[in-house]
């Protein structure tokens, strides 16, 4: 049996492919198991320091597997509910994932991206959230992640009137980092990825938790969210890869990162 998702390992990357290509890669039980399987190792993996998502076939993702639902099946992983849409939107881990969207992301296809640190984009690929179309809410992120990315109003008229946006009006809004022709949207994010991967592990990492926990307090003059930033900087700098960094500089060469 095919697996709904894939991981294969590129050096320090770990390309995880949205597999069902015939049903434009919706989102079933499965594909959040294998997504949620796939993060678990790429989080629990020292030789793993970037995520690169991805969509096997002309998809990136279709969003949730409307027949499925129609027969009254669940499509989150029954294993780890807590993981929630496409075992992905609710499941943090400290390395950071790059959404490669080499086509069609509407709905939770979206929300995915949105749930991603970075994204490359398709230059014929397009994103939005239909849902209120079809009688739905985009409950897997969209309307929490949306708002925090783009304006107010652009997030507004994305939700209400579900119409969606090309690769270049997202790139304008800055809901995308890249955008790419077709054949060149994975190689342009594993050159993305591996740009990160050649950095300071730790450092990543920390600087990551560090930026993804600041909604969690208010003015960056109050003492708390100081203290949130050097209690996750403090080990990295009193880490090997601290010394490490400076003394490659001083000595012209590449550091060699040990992630400790």
């Amino acid at each position: 049996m095919t697996a709904a998702a894939t991981l294969e390992r590129h050096g320090h990357i770990a390309v995880i492919t949205l597999n069902r290509p015939e049903a434009m890669n919706a989102v079933n039980a499965a594909l959040s198991s294998a997504v949620g399987a796939a993060l678990e190792e790429l989080a629990a993996d020292p030789e793993l320091r970037v995520g690169v998502i991805t969509g096997a076939g002309r998809a990136f993702c279709a969003g949730a597997d409307l027949k499925e639902l129609a027969r009254g099946n669940g499509i989150h992983d029954p294993a780890h509910p807590e993981y929630g849409f496409a075992g992905l939107v609710q499941h943090f881990v400290d390395k950071p994932l790059i959404a490669a969207v080499n086509g069609f992301a509407l709905g939770g296809g979206t929300e995915i991206v949105l749930a991603s640190d970075l994204a490359v984009m398709s230059e014929d690929a397009s994103l939005g959230l239909p849902e209120v179309t079809r009688g739905l809410v985009a409950a897997a992120g969209g309307l929490l992640r949306l708002p925090r990315a783009v304006p107010p109003k652009i997030a507004l008229e994305m939700a209400l009137t579900g119409t969606p946006i090309d690769a270049a009006s997202a790139a304008h809004w800055g809901l995308v980092n890249r955008v790419v022709p077709a054949d060149q949207v994975l190689p342009a994010a594993l050159k993305l990825a591996e740009t990160i991967a050649a950095n300071a592990p730790l450092s990543v990492r920390a600087s990551k938790r560090i930026m993804h926990r600041v909604n969690e307090f208010g003015s960056d003059w109050d003492t708390p969210i100081w203290e949130m930033s050097m209690a996750e900087a403090g080990p990295v700098f009193v880490s090997k890869d601290a010394l490490e960094g400076p003394r490659a500089f001083a000595e012209k060469r590449a550091p060699q990162w040990r992630g400790e």
